[in-house]
């Protein structure tokens, strides 16, 4: 019942989590397919990738202005800015057009992500409750859909601009049911300046969180056809298991955050994401490697909510907007960064070994969370 009510309680940014989650698990599952269209090597799509990390930082900076500027509009405007970027993957063929598509898919993709993420905290701020794993649950649940289903509009030959334009037409019927009013600040709260240390840390946690899973989402489809020798179905199946397993994990992580420490979630669920990354570095088989994407998304689950819900928490309400914005800059510069540091070990040495750097980078958490325990977290 914790995550039932926790997302009765955030029901208006639970929708918005939705909407992104439906975008990027259908992207990941058409990655083969785009990449052959634009006819990228695994070095160059993985530059290409870069165009989103460019959209997100450029976008993570005004994201409090735009917020503020639009008020209880700025995330149904979002998403529908969301749902127009989206359209343009699908439908460019060369490498610097696609360059661009990412490039304002990664715009509109910050947007709403600061956006609904604000919302959650100051929720969390309002109820005195743990809502961001919930919430995050719902992103990865939606991701999984996304990904399933476009695995099958894949082998029935829809194209990848008829799926963007579907979602569309779902997003412009939701719009409405994502008005909200952000929650008033005083100034008063504010202090001289922001608290860099404790947005550095949780960003630090949030950006290895977000490359481990963009590794998985970019790259996995391509790592069971291409390396294990699976059918475009069967691709689709790698981001639908980490997708899955997400929601799982953020799910159950919405009850373990109410009793234990975040800082020992943490850590644990750290230790889990590295033994499903190794599985999945030594799969023969498609099999084995859906085992794999499968615990290391168990394990990767609960880390970015809990370092953004860490910032939200750490900060005074005035500059909880800003904090997370910061933060979220750090984290998805990452998530998209990883693609092409994937893409250039790929290219040198195989996927296996990519999945493996994967490995050694989740090992990092573990001083950053001594390092936040210091500061009372």
């Amino acid at each position: 019942m914790s995550v039932l009510s926790a997302l009765r309680l955030s029901h208006i940014p639970a929708l918005a989590f939705a909407i992104l989650g439906l975008y990027w698990g259908c992207f990941a599952a058409l990655v083969p397919l785009l990449k052959e269209r634009v006819g990228a090597g695994d070095g160059l799509f993985g530059l290409l990738l870069l165009g989103t990390a460019c959209g997100l930082a450029t976008t993570m900076w005004f994201a409090p202005l735009v917020d503020r500027l639009l008020g209880r509009w700025s995330m149904g405007l979002s998403a529908v800015a969301l749902s127009l970027a989206f359209l343009l993957p699908g439908a460019v063929t060369s490498p610097i057009g696609f360059f661009l598509a990412m490039f304002a898919c990664g715009l509109a993709s910050g947007l709403t992500d600061v956006i609904m993420n604000a919302r959650v905290s100051d929720l969390e701020a309002r109820s005195g409750r743990s809502l961001m794993n919930a919430n995050h649950g719902t992103f990865s649940l939606a991701y999984a859909v996304g990904a399933f289903a476009t695995g099958l509009a894949r082998e029935a030959g829809v194209s990848p601009v008829a799926l963007f334009a579907v979602l569309a037409v779902l997003v412009l019927a939701l719009v409405h049911r994502l008005r909200m009013t952000p929650a008033a600040s005083e100034a008063s709260d504010a202090p001289a300046s922001l608290p860099w240390g404790i947005v550095l840390l949780c960003g630090a946690v949030v950006l290895i969180a977000f490359m481990s899973e963009a590794a998985v989402e970019a790259w996995s489809a391509l790592h069971v056809e291409r390396t294990l020798g699976g059918s475009a179905a069967e691709g689709a199946l790698g981001p639908t298991m980490l997708g899955l397993t997400m929601a799982v994990g953020r799910y159950g992580g919405q009850a373990v955050s109410e009793r234990l420490s975040t800082t020992r979630v943490i850590i644990w669920a750290a230790v889990l994401a590295v033994g499903g990354t190794m599985l999945v570095v030594v799969a023969p088989v498609p099999l084995v490697a859906y085992l794999g994407f499968g615990i290391m998304g168990l394990g990767i689950s609960v880390i970015g909510p809990m370092g953004l819900a860490l910032v939200g928490r750490l900060v005074p309400p005035s500059l909880r907007t800003v904090a997370i914005s910061r933060t979220a800059v750090l984290g998805f510069l990452g998530f998209f960064a990883a693609p092409a540091i994937m893409g250039f070990v790929s290219e040198g040495f195989g996927l296996r070994a990519a999945f493996g750097a994967v490995a050694l980078l989740l090992l990092l958490l573990l001083p950053l969370v001594f390092a936040l325990r210091k500061r009372g977290a």
